[in-house]
């Protein structure tokens, strides 16, 4: 296949880098999307050692592994959030802290700052890299002041909406700026619970940022589709944006009427539910089309497999994953398949 095929770890971090990596190969996986929690990668030990990143590296050879992104998208969930018991739980013993709000907030800010000297350090270190460079980027979520007014009763005014965006960047254009000293790219998942879930959102964002050279989109059509939005119109919209890509499933439409698009309060999995992720190949996203719009922007990075299903066995459905997404991708042609026709002058 033209582009890399990768798994996103965040789903395994109950499995240590060791136990992983070899199931990944086995599952039919030529590299991992690392996340930031579980050991898979430590951003601490990654910024100040050497030996941590050579062995991390060295876990990946054996296994026929690569990378091109780390993630981080427990920690930038926090940055502008609206702190509450819940962060807790997703969060690192030192940036939950004492759990006051705004001092999460800043630690969090401070972790995603070393995130992007951590990854930084980390691609430096990999073998040929220098020979042969990539965009390196750090995967993730911003939080939201406002996200919790997204459905407008009391009444919510533009100005109310306008602060949120003003927050956002006034938290984030600090960190994007160390990212640009890094020579790193961040790569928002628009998401649900984000500054940016859907297209307008994420316009919105790049304008309150000033269309900051390091902010793009980690390009995930699951969080798209069961809203509504145009996710193949979105790649194209921006193209120049698409850091990095998630191949991640979703269907609509298949509850019992009785739940909407807002979950209702229900778990993944319940049969009720109008949407529910699924496996690659198994819901509703357009995949094919997916593939034509990448191609039609030149976009090379790696398709990361975001696996999440929660009906299905995840070592099956993985490795099932895999063989969809290189039966699936396809490089662009290089010549226009009529030239052939054309008379030679």
């Amino acid at each position: 296949m033209p582009r890399s095929l990768t798994l996103f770890t965040g789903q395994w971090a109950d499995l240590p880098i060791e136990k992983l990596a070899p199931m990944a190969r086995q599952m039919g996986y030529e590299g991992l999307e690392l996340a930031c929690w579980g050991d898979h990668f430590d951003v601490d030990a990654a910024a100040s050692s050497a030996a941590y990143r050579q062995r991390l590296w060295e876990i990946l050879a054996e296994n026929e592994l690569t990378c091109f992104a780390v993630s981080n998208h427990l920690v930038g969930q926090a940055v502008c959030d609206l702190i509450d018991e819940r962060h807790k739980s997703i969060l690192p013993p030192d940036v939950w802290g004492d759990g006051e709000p705004e001092g999460v907030r800043q630690r969090a800010a401070d972790k995603m700052i070393l995130t992007a000297k951590a990854a930084r350090a980390f691609f430096n270190d990999k073998p040929g890299f220098q020979k042969n460079p990539h965009r390196v980027v750090v995967n993730g979520f911003t939080g939201s002041s406002v996200w919790h007014s997204i459905y407008a009763f009391p009444p919510t005014s533009r100005e109310y909406w306008d602060k949120g965006f003003e927050d956002f960047a006034k938290r984030w254009t600090p960190i994007l700026d160390v990212f640009a000293k890094e020579d790193v790219d961040f790569a928002l998942e628009v998401h649900p619970t984000e500054i940016a879930f859907d297209t307008t959102s994420a316009e919105r964002a790049l304008a309150a940022l000033k269309n900051h050279p390091r902010f793009g989109f980690n390009y995930d059509p699951s969080h798209l589709g069961y809203q509504g939005v145009d996710y193949v119109q979105f790649i194209r919209r921006f193209a120049e944006r698409i850091f990095h890509v998630h191949v991640k499933d979703a269907w609509w439409g298949h509850g019992d009427g009785s739940v909407g698009v807002f979950g209702g309060h229900t778990n993944f999995g319940d049969a009720r539910r109008a949407w529910d992720f699924r496996s690659p190949g198994r819901g509703d996203i357009r995949f094919e089309d997916v593939i034509v719009a990448l191609n039609d922007i030149r976009y090379s990075g790696p398709l990361s497999v975001e696996w999440e299903d929660i009906r299905m066995d995840r070592i099956h459905g993985a490795t099932e994953a895999a063989a969809f997404v290189k039966k699936l991708d396809f490089a662009p042609s290089a010549v226009a398949f009529d030239a052939a026709f054309e008379k030679k002058s």
